[in-house]
């Protein structure tokens, strides 16, 4: 610990839990003008200082949400304009972009740049000046700052650390507006939208603010039925509604309402317990205090060293640490009825992408409340949940397998399920469906059995609740086989949820599963030629396209290939890391014109706006899984187009899933211009044999490099025949190499030529007195072009 010039010395652990009450006024300190002739001084407003302060106890404070600031420096009034005079140019940018680095104070008095703020902002800003100088990061005189460079990079790199913590909460925001679920909440403030439709259903007013503020003016069909029964009878519910027509909210709101209503219960209890408890909650505040700066020291370089664009996974979790914020009047009562907050409500999906999706819809919802929510999904540190889940969240979005974990290893937030007021199963039936998810089946026994609450609402939704497969014939033929129908799948669904007594069952959904507004068709080639197809269809109509495959392989393959094609697609598949599938569906959701590979993780329940177009490049396995996929777009009453790529291997699945969606008319063929198929065929070819060889080298050079890691680990000499493609000469490498240069080369050249060649109808084109351009067709949408074709099959058929 160093010294100030005054001779004092400041013990930092001590001044750790200080913070600054202001007694008197900010006044302006006078500056000669001439300073305001140099360069760097030129975005100097004023500055002012503070003489009448004290010392307090940050408890006392309004906010208890700062961050521990790594750097900051001090320095007496008199050297101040020396000090301001040593810092570069770069680095006073980015203290005026950030506004937070107000740290040019003294031993008895403090100054900063004058900023307008309200009083928190302002009460925020003292504090986080005060742990500035407690950290005792002291500045030396200019003349020993030259001698000693060194020190100043160190102390440049702990600012620039202190900026980003400073700037924490503006960065959260920025994540939370990254998400795909932006543009769905998003809404002016301006505006507001009239709810009247709302009130009829009993919905709470905080909740009715919320929509307001969101611009949901009125119920979708599902939310209508679902809410009055849940909210008023206190009813379990079954929904079954199509894909994007609001199935979150319906169970959303109810749980909220069940959640205000424990605590107005509870709160007169809280108030007459508070005066006898109140020392023994102010020493459990001070204990938990010293844990959150535990916690911010352990992991702070952990979250500083995260990515921008991979943090938005965890606003999940970083949002409930930044609720921990309490007013002045209602801190003791918040920090007491800490312990006694038990976990009342509890949502299980099968996607984490889902789970992060549910959160997000019911804090917007919920945003009025005060309610507290968290997300447990695998991906994601465990230890980080585990401090999530010590913050008490009366809500828990969760995937079973991370939530069984924690289950098993008796969180204390989890212990006690009897008191759970409200469990949701989003996609039940997938959720349910034989021979997956163990983990929900023995969290169901649980639930069921000895943390059961007969006060327990359960909500089950799904797009595919009702819908049923036929029985196959060999099945029906064993002694005990049942014929499944909507009955008796329901019966079964309620007998594995918990349901035990009369629910009400909500089904919405029509004959053909899918959206009426979805406008479906297909292909039919072999298999290899369905990556001319896709290529084809992704250059002649752009804009937001979802590919999904069977396989893992598969995603990985057409990524390579597209990739070299310059289509730029965003891969998604369970083998990637979870920042990263995150990451790709944020961006997917920017980009007007973009491609997102994916495997059936993205099938269920995400609602990524304005996704014009689905491609099936493998037919899915189940019914149920093509009306997810194709519920992906035409959502909330818009349009959308899905395309089926049938190869010879997919017919089986295509019949099975025409039968048990009982379609009338067959499928429309989707219409393919022949002219510019062979320029296609060429480029794919040469795509194809460039990942061919790519692919080959690097599973080549990955394979020998671990047989070579693990004879040196087992100290044996490796013999050359083990290793794969053996060692090739220089020559035959460079050769290789030269060739896929070469082919490279000339893919380059062919995607540099425009592919769809519009050739004039006449030899004279001036001939009308004007020069007559002709029509491309690249502008027409791919619905455009479909029902074009529709409407010269319909007149034909009249003609005839």
């Amino acid at each position: 610990m160093k010294a100030r010039k005054g001779g004092r010395f400041k013990s930092s652990f001590k001044l750790k839990q200080k913070g600054i009450e202001v007694i008197g006024k900010w006044k302006t300190v006078e500056i000669d003008p001439n300073l305001f002739a140099e360069e760097e001084f030129q975005d100097i407003v004023c500055l002012e200082e503070l003489t009448e302060y004290k010392l307090v106890s940050s408890s006392k404070l309004g906010k208890v949400k700062e961050k521990k600031r790594k750097a900051g420096s001090a320095s007496e009034e008199g050297n101040e304009e020396v000090e301001e005079s040593a810092v570069p140019p770069k680095k006073k940018k980015k203290n005026k972009d950030l506004r937070s680095q107000t740290d040019k104070g003294s031993t008895p008095k403090a100054e900063e740049i004058d900023v307008v703020v309200d009083k928190d902002a302002q009460c925020s800003e003292i504090i986080k000046e005060a742990n500035c100088e407690d950290h005792g990061h002291v500045t030396e005189s200019t003349s020993s700052r030259k001698d000693t460079p060194k020190k100043k990079e160190k102390k440049v790199a702990k600012n620039k650390a202190s900026q980003t913590q400073g700037a924490l909460p503006p960065k959260a925001a920025s994540k939370k507006g990254k998400n795909w679920t932006t543009e769905v909440l998003s809404a002016s403030a301006d505006q507001k939208a009239d709810v009247s439709a709302w009130k009829d259903l009993f919905v709470p007013e905080p909740v009715l603010q919320a929509l307001s503020y969101l611009g949901f003016s009125a119920p979708t069909p599902i939310q209508a039925l679902a809410l009055p029964s849940a909210i008023r009878d206190n009813m379990d519910v079954l929904g079954a509604a199509e894909t994007g027509s609001g199935k979150t909210l319906a169970f959303a709101i109810p749980m909220i309402h069940s959640v205000l209503q424990w605590q107005k219960s509870n709160s007169s209890t809280t108030r007459n317990d508070s005066g006898s408890k109140e020392s023994q909650q102010h020493h459990d505040k001070t204990i938990w205090e010293d844990e959150d700066e535990a916690e911010k020291v352990t992991c702070q370089q952990v979250e500083d060293s995260e990515d921008d664009d991979d943090a938005s996974f965890t606003t999940g979790c970083v949002k409930v640490l930044e609720n921990v914020e309490f007013d002045c009047d209602d801190e003791t009562q918040n920090v007491g009825s800490h312990k006694k907050r038990p976990l009342l409500g509890l949502v299980l999906t099968p996607t984490r992408e889902l789970a992060v999706q549910v959160k997000h819809h019911i804090d917007a919802v919920a945003k009025f409340t005060g309610i507290k929510t968290a997300i447990l999904v695998g991906g994601m540190a465990a230890q980080k949940q585990e401090r999530v889940l010590n913050r008490k969240p009366e809500i828990v979005i969760a995937t079973p397998g991370r939530l069984w974990e924690l289950v098993k290893e008796r969180h204390p937030h989890l212990s006690n399920l009897r008191q759970l007021r409200c469990l949701v199963i989003d996609e039940a039936d997938r959720m349910v469906e034989k021979g997956h998810f163990l983990e929900l089946s023995q969290l169901l026994e649980v639930l069921n059995d000895s943390q059961y609450n007969p006060q327990r609402q359960t909500f089950v939704f799904s797009a595919t609740l009702t819908l049923v497969h036929q029985t196959p014939a060999r099945v029906l033929q064993k002694k005990n086989a049942k014929k499944m129908d909507k009955k008796t799948k329901l019966e079964l669904l309620m007998e594995k949820t918990g349901i035990k007594g009369k629910p009400k069952v909500i089904d919405l959904t029509r004959k053909e599963a899918t959206v009426e507004t979805l406008t479906e068709t297909r292909i039919h080639c072999n298999t290899n030629e369905k990556d001319y197809y896709l290529y084809y269809f992704l250059l002649q109509y752009p804009g937001r396209t979802m590919v999904f495959a069977n396989s893992i392989d598969c995603v990985k393959r057409l990524s390579s290939l597209l990739t070299i094609l310059n289509c730029d697609p965003l891969p998604l598949h369970a083998n990637m890391h979870q920042k990263q599938r995150l990451k790709n569906l944020e961006r997917f959701a920017e980009r007007e014109s973009c491609v997102l590979l994916t495997t059936d993780v993205a099938a269920r329940g995400l609602d990524i706006p304005n996704v014009q177009h689905v491609i099936h490049y493998q037919v899915p396995r189940t019914s149920e899984l093509y009306v997810h996929r194709s519920g992906r777009t035409a959502r909330a009453a818009n349009e959308g187009l899905s395309l089926l790529l049938i190869g010879p291997d997919d017919l089986i699945n295509f019949r099975k899933i025409y039968k048990t969606l009982g379609k009338n008319e067959e499928l429309p063929f989707f219409p393919v211009d022949t002219k510019c198929m062979t320029s296609i065929k060429e480029r794919m070819n040469l795509a194809r044999q460039i990942e061919k060889a790519e692919f080959f080298n690097s599973w080549t050079k990955q394979h020998n490099s671990w047989l070579q890691q693990a004879a040196e680990a087992l100290e044996v000499d490796l013999d050359d025949d083990m290793l794969m493609g053996k060692k090739a000469n220089e020559q035959e490498e460079s050769q290789k190499q030269k060739m896929l240069k070469g082919m490279k080369k000339q893919l380059k050249h062919m995607l540099s030529q425009p592919l769809f060649k519009v050739l004039m109808k006449t030899k004279y084109p001036t001939q009308s007195g004007k020069l007559l351009l002709p029509q491309t067709s690249v502008g027409i949408s791919a619905l455009g072009t479909v029902s074009k074709k529709q409407a010269k099959k319909k007149k034909s058929i009249k003609l005839n």
